[in-house]
């Protein structure tokens, strides 16, 4: 009886010393990490596996977007602020301004005639064009105009400006890998844009209007005329890739069997290196057949999923967001995801981004596919 009172003693006293102990770590700052199954209070495995993620999500342009877009551009004037832009935050990762893990989208209106100041940053960024046909980015001396689907690219470090230069307004969607930069503490911005040591409002144009498409523009060519190592290199020297060529080659492979897990998925490439266009994030624009239905999807790339043209689903872990032009659906990695056209006649067409091509570089990019059936198979 004495020693089983002892032994009880001893304990309380070890589990009154433990929790001390706990206490003090955590006030000075520390974590402990000596997974202990027992004791569910310091499973510190699970602590870490639970931690902050996204999770899936779904913003409607005609329901959420939209209407505060508009309000927006009543309220915050050119005066107010040089950008103008909603971003999208997964309640995941709240507070920070994040829709996936390492990237976000935000939505911009651009009055008729506003062009804002040239401003840089080592975040890398695209534009997608949504609406209206005079959206406006100078990027490193190229003034690019662009519409539905035009997607404009402003890489790390280059001197860009965004605006409108027609008479109705313009909306575009953005694409920044900016929480990936935050995390890796290289964020950094400018905005004191000068020529010959003045200050100025726009930039120069050094290239034509069309320079992109007159160098890059035709597949299997480069021209050895030109340097290729615009901005401060590292991605595309091709900065505007425009929307009817990519619906075009869509069109024309519209009976191509596909990929049961993608549909017809096409990636924008780098015209001279090959491969994605940035490496911290890639796009890409896929096709729905009438009536297609993806076979269910898993990998550890995070997904933006925007669509352009039609209605359908995407299916991530079971939960089924309805989508409409304009939406974005965010789906984080290790999630399964299938995408649904329920129209008998019309395509769906979508944007999408994708950190894919980072986790590749670390080696940690894996996909997985569920068959008819529902086995799952691993993914080369």
């Amino acid at each position: 009886m004495t020693s089983t009172v002892a032994e009880s003693g001893a304990q309380a006293g070890r589990d009154e010393e433990l929790k001390a102990m706990y206490e003090q770590i955590n006030a000075k700052n520390l974590f402990p990490f000596w997974a202990k199954r027992s004791d569910v209070e310091h499973d510190d495995i699970k602590q870490l596996m639970e931690g902050v993620k996204a999770v899936p999500f779904h913003w409607s342009y005609k329901r959420d977007l939209e209407p505060l877009i508009q309000q927006s551009a009543r309220l915050i004037n050119h005066a107010d602020s040089d950008r103008r832009s909603l971003v999208l935050v997964n309640p995941g990762l709240k507070p920070k301004r994040a829709t996936v893990t390492t990237l976000y989208t935000a939505y911009r209106l651009n009055d008729p005639n506003e062009v804002m100041p040239p401003h840089r940053h080592t975040a890398s960024a695209i534009r997608l064009g949504l609406t209206g046909q005079q959206n406006f980015t100078g990027v490193e001396g190229e003034d690019i105009v662009f519409g539905h689907g035009d997607m404009v690219l402003t890489p790390r470090d280059t001197w860009h400006n965004h605006g409108n230069v027609g008479s109705e307004p313009a909306i575009n969607l953005s694409v920044l890998d900016y929480p990936l930069v935050e995390t890796l503490n290289a964020l950094q911005f400018e905005h004191d844009y000068k020529e010959n040591g003045q200050l100025k409002k726009k930039q120069t144009a050094r290239f034509t209007p069309d320079y992109s498409a007159r160098m890059y523009g035709t597949g299997g060519m480069t021209p050895r005329f030109v340097d290729h190592r615009r901005g401060v290199g590292g991605s595309s020297p091709m900065y505007v890739y425009r929307y009817e060529a990519m619906r075009e080659y869509l069109e024309r492979n519209r009976e191509w069997d596909g990929n049961p897990y993608e549909g017809l998925l096409v990636e924008y490439t780098d015209p001279i290196r090959g491969g994605p266009v940035y490496k911290t994030m890639t796009f890409f624009m896929q096709m729905l057949r009438p009536g297609e239905r993806t076979l269910p999807l898993k990998q550890t790339a995070s997904l933006l999923v925007s669509p352009l043209e039609g209605h359908g689903q995407c299916i991530v872990d079971g939960q089924a967001f309805e989508f409409a032009p304009f939406d974005t659906v965010a789906v984080p990695g290790n999630c399964w995801m299938e995408l649904v056209n329920n129209s008998a006649t019309e395509p769906v067409i979508i944007f999408i981004a994708s950190d894919e091509n980072a986790l590749d570089a670390f080696g940690l990019l894996q996909r997985f596919g569920k068959t008819a059936g529902g086995e799952v198979v691993r993914l080369v």
